[in-house]
């Protein structure tokens, strides 16, 4: 029961804010199937929008997918129960090409479009005057200002963020993001949904990069930038932090796998933001192998090769 009903109400009266199952992500990439996928599991109903259709399909096909593996770890060798719980998560799910209308019975908005601010603003403006009063409005942004985005909406007390992390159905963290303007009910509810579907929350102000790429972006640059002096091999480097550090992951590996365009855009924005810190200076290497295609796992090629 609890996993059908994400908030009954909040504890203020005076606002009177209800978040319970219906939520609208917007954005059919990666970031916004993993989202719809965990929220659908939670027995949320989940409306995934983008507007282009086959984006959809194979955003739709993506999740049935995972969700199949989800399944098999739950269930081990049973089918039946395996189908049954990929067959319930996916009844939950429904898709549109239209965000307007998909937002007018949506309790929970979550944008996870493009990293580019006016167009995050031109949505949020729209939906703004679709959406029911109650609705809360969030962005997945992972660089950009919550504050700048939500610049066009009336209901900035119900805006905040919710950072997700990739592979979203795998990364348990959820960075909850607010502004000055957003209500202590909001920052709940976010706090409580996040919780519905699994998820560990930590609170931030609205400070570039949050907390994770705010300490993330300077330990991966600084990497390269050793690699570049010719102080050791990328390869040594990684295994250096995963063995004397404990990470998963070195940070070749991690920008590997993140994509270097999307390491080039998050440098280029914290320079722009603070021009003179030497952390935030684009790296050459990186941009040179953004220029050659070599964007790591999903082109087959970074700092290591991959089998695509």
């Amino acid at each position: 029961m609890a996993n059908t009903m994400v908030i009954k109400r909040l504890l203020s009266t005076s606002q009177k804010l209800n978040v319970t199952s219906n939520v609208t992500v917007i954005g059919g990439g990666l970031m916004g199937a993993g989202i719809a996928q965990v929220a659908a599991q939670a027995g949320q109903n989940v409306t995934l929008v983008d507007v282009n259709s086959d984006v959809l399909k194979k955003s739709e096909e993506r999740i049935t997918s995972s969700l199949m593996r989800v399944a098999k770890k739950l269930h081990k060798t049973n089918s039946s129960d395996v189908e049954a719980y990929v067959n319930r998560a996916r009844s939950r799910l429904s898709t549109s090409t239209d965000p307007v209308e998909a937002v007018k019975r949506s309790d929970l908005v979550i944008e996870a479009i493009v990293e580019n601010l006016d167009v995050k603003r031109k949505l949020f403006k729209d939906l703004d005057v679709a959406a029911p009063s109650h609705t809360l409005f969030a962005s997945n942004t992972s660089s950009l200002s919550i504050k700048d985005i939500a610049q066009d909406v009336k209901r900035k007390d119900k805006f905040g963020g919710l950072h997700f992390f990739n592979p979203v159905p795998v990364m348990k963290l959820l960075e909850v993001i607010k502004t000055d303007e957003t209500s202590p009910e909001t920052v709940k509810a976010f706090e409580e949904w996040g919780k519905s579907i699994g998820k560990v929350t930590v609170i931030c102000k609205d400070t570039l990069g949050f907390i994770v790429n705010r300490l993330l972006v300077p330990y991966m640059s600084e990497a390269v930038r050793m690699y570049e002096r010719g102080d050791a091999s990328f390869q040594d480097i990684d295994t250096a932090m995963k063995l004397g550090a404990g990470y998963p992951m070195g940070p070749f590996e991690l920008s590997d796998f993140t994509g270097h365009d999307t390491g080039l855009y998050i440098q280029q924005i914290f320079h722009k933001k603070f021009p003179n810190d030497p952390l935030f200076k684009p790296i050459a290497t990186v941009k040179k192998m953004v220029d050659e295609g070599k964007l790591g796992v999903k082109s087959g090629e970074g700092f290591y090769k991959y089998n695509k």
